[in-house]
């Protein structure tokens, strides 16, 4: 089996313990995988901090850190293929949608090139006229991120891109589902150039993950994944009081007016929930339509879902391939067959299909007049759409905002003034309108409420790795008087 290594102060380690990685489209081990103990993880955190203070890299000018990231951004385009293929084998994801996502990847880190020197600080017209008072950014320190399995190339771009242009060092840790892409990418940032220990990359279980979140040395940790390890994170940061910043997923709503274009929206919805076989933080699984289409537009869906081309992931013909886990397919069973016998009606879909691999196919779920349906009120992370129907705007709004969540969604409507209405009212950090899943460098992302906080990408993500200085200078030659003087 392929063997896999961590990335450690500028060097590859054998880790003491191993796990097998699993391929999702057959259910065999095909990779080896180190598993972090708490002492790697010290061991990075510590080399992650003498590089932070280190003028090999602590001196660099911000356009020497943005010429880093470029050589960075054109490493990740020439090895779009090999991270695709890799990426493919070890989650699941179909190689349309990793080749195509990991090229774009790129972009990010040469946006955060040419963003490195372009964090300012400011003049403040302080009302004390012999004193000049600015402000400085300079970076936080050490950051801890921890990323998912599923477009973790993308989210950690969104973490390590910024930080670096900043002038942080961090400590990256994979998930122990599907790693292979993000310890392939440590290979990227050796070329690149970057003085030892500014990128750590490991992976591991629960004991690395609560080493790195409590480690005394870490300064800020940028975590994405479930709400229930972000608490466990959040309660570990008080050893630390680093500061977070959380992206937890979400339950989207998709709203869809009868005055909507159709074709375009049901395009729109198939891509929302159904590309990266509904992995996706930003799913729009939360489909609600206006009452007076719903039959209509339900038809549409369910001919585009039986469409689907389902298959082998390394397969470029392949529209929707395996799950990443068994455990996370066994979960989609048990919650769709839960809300099926709550009274939800299914449209189509909602059975395993034969043979090896995590498969499940597109489906749809009617959840009209059943609200505590789990596939409604859960985050499924999986190809199910949950679908409600509405009579008119306020209760599209409502039902948009019943949900702990807050990450995404998406308003389709001809009406201009209906769009700005349901813009200002939506609760979520993302309103896609007339479009969904668009993503850029140069747009921030996240959400509130169970979808975290904090935002990635932007310029907002740059400054959130800095912390200000405010610098006070006495423009007087006379004397400081006497404070014990009274005059």
């Amino acid at each position: 089996m392929d063997r896999f290594r961590h990335y450690i102060d500028g060097a590859f380690h054998e880790a003491a313990a191993t796990f097998e990685s699993i391929d999702p489209a057959t259910g065999a081990p095909w990779a080896l995988m180190p598993q972090a103990s708490a002492a790697d993880v010290d061991r990075a955190v510590r080399a992650a901090d003498r590089a932070f203070r280190d003028p090999a890299w602590a001196g660099l000018t911000a356009t020497a850190r943005g010429r880093l990231l470029a050589r960075l951004a054109d490493l990740v385009a020439e090895a779009a293929p090999r991270l695709a293929a890799i990426e493919t084998r070890d989650t699941g994801k179909i190689i349309r949608e990793t080749s195509a996502q990991i090229a774009y990847v790129a972009d990010y880190y040469r946006y955060y090139a040419g963003l490195a020197d372009k964090i300012e600080g400011a003049h403040l017209p302080i009302d004390k006229p012999d004193m000049e008072v600015w402000l400085r950014r300079e970076p936080v320190g050490v950051v801890a991120a921890i990323v998912p399995w599923n477009s973790q190339l993308f989210l950690s771009a969104v973490k390590i891109g910024p930080a670096l242009a900043a002038g942080c060092t961090l400590v990256v840790k994979a998930s122990e589902d599907g790693p292979a892409p993000l310890l392939e990418f440590a290979k990227l940032v050796d070329q690149a150039g970057f003085p030892p220990g500014v990128v750590n990359i490991l992976t591991g279980g629960p004991e690395a993950g609560a080493a790195l979140t409590t480690h005394p040395k870490v300064a800020h940790i940028a975590f994405t994944g479930g709400p229930e390890t972000a608490r466990h994170i959040v309660r570990g940061s008080a050893e630390n009081l680093a500061k977070t910043s959380l992206e937890l997923g979400g339950k989207s709503p998709f709203i869809v007016f009868d005055d909507a274009d159709l074709d375009s929206a049901a395009n729109a919805q198939v891509a929302g929930i159904f590309a990266a076989t509904g992995q996706s933080c930003v799913a729009g699984s939360r489909l609600l339509v206006q009452e007076s289409i719903r039959a209509d537009f339900l038809a549409r869906l369910k001919a585009k879902a039986e469409a689907v081309r389902i298959g082998a992931p390394d397969k470029m013909e392949t529209e929707v391939g395996p799950l990443c886990t068994a455990r996370q397919r066994d979960r989609i069973e048990r919650l769709v067959a839960d809300s099926l016998g709550r009274g939800a009606k299914l449209i189509t879909g909602g059975t395993t299909p034969p043979g090896e691999g995590y498969y499940f196919p597109p489906t749809i779920l009617d959840c009209t007049g059943v609200p505590d349906a789990p596939a409604l009120t859960q985050e499924l992370f999986g190809p199910v759409l949950s679908v409600v129907g509405f009579k008119d705007e306020a209760e599209a709004l409502a039902l948009a905002n019943d949900t702990a969540f807050g990450l995404a969604s998406g308003v389709f409507t001809r009406s201009l003034t209906r769009a700005h209405r349901m813009i200002r009212a939506i609760r979520a950090g993302i309103v896609w309108v007339n479009t969904y899943r668009a993503v850029s460098p140069i747009a921030p992302f996240g959400g509130h409420g169970l979808s975290g906080h904090g935002r990635e990408g932007g310029l907002a993500a740059a400054l959130d790795y800095t912390t200000v200085k405010t610098v006070w200078l006495r423009t007087s030659d006379d004397p400081i008087p006497d404070p014990f003087v009274m005059r």
